[in-house]
């Protein structure tokens, strides 16, 4: 059931490629984030507390100060095979860590009685296209079995996800590196 009646918005300033990110907060935590920040959503957060934990742990997070974000997610926007399946990512795929979208849709149990090849991992990867909760539902984790695989968002959202792998250390940086040493 969405919370949506409840949520408020916030942009919180990024050094992604993307530039900020807009995320909704709402009494049970973060309900959405997403890359690239709107500021045409309503309504605006106006609790101070909220606005400044979430930019803080965010920005610490970005400029590789803390490895975890620890922010309350609002689960609501998701529910059934898509919850256990970004659930299973948020708990067993920890910071510098990658899996293949095979192989998370083998440790979510959600797929069990699929028998077509590459019909769960293809399943997967467009649950992680509609994560409500992008990096706190650290989908930038999830690679194909043979390479970075896609990311929302087309090249720009490609570009999001090396840095957020550079940043964790699973990709060397490269010269156009502009993330923390």
């Amino acid at each position: 059931m969405s919370q949506s009646w409840s949520m408020s918005w916030l942009t919180v300033e990024t050094p992604l490629p993307s530039g900020p990110m807009h995320i909704a907060v709402t009494p049970q935590g973060v309900a959405a984030a997403g890359y690239g920040g709107r500021a045409d959503e309503l309504p605006p957060c106006t609790d101070a507390s909220k606005v400044s934990l979430v930019t803080e742990r965010i920005t610490a997070y970005l400029a590789g100060r803390s490895r975890e974000l620890g922010l309350p997610i609002d689960w609501s926007r998701s529910s059934g095979p898509h919850r256990a399946v970004l659930q299973t990512l948020w708990r067993e795929v920890p910071y510098g860590r990658t899996v293949t979208y095979g192989e998370l849709a083998a440790r979510s149990g959600v797929f069990e009685d699929v028998t077509e090849p590459g019909l769960a991992a293809r399943t997967v990867g467009q649950m992680m296209a509609a994560n409500p909760v992008a990096l706190l539902v650290p989908c930038h984790r999830v690679v194909a079995a043979d390479g970075i695989g896609g990311f929302g968002g087309g090249r720009v959202g490609i570009e999001v996800k090396r840095w957020l792998l550079t940043l964790e250390g699973v990709l060397e940086p490269t010269l156009d590196w502009n993330g923390p040493l």
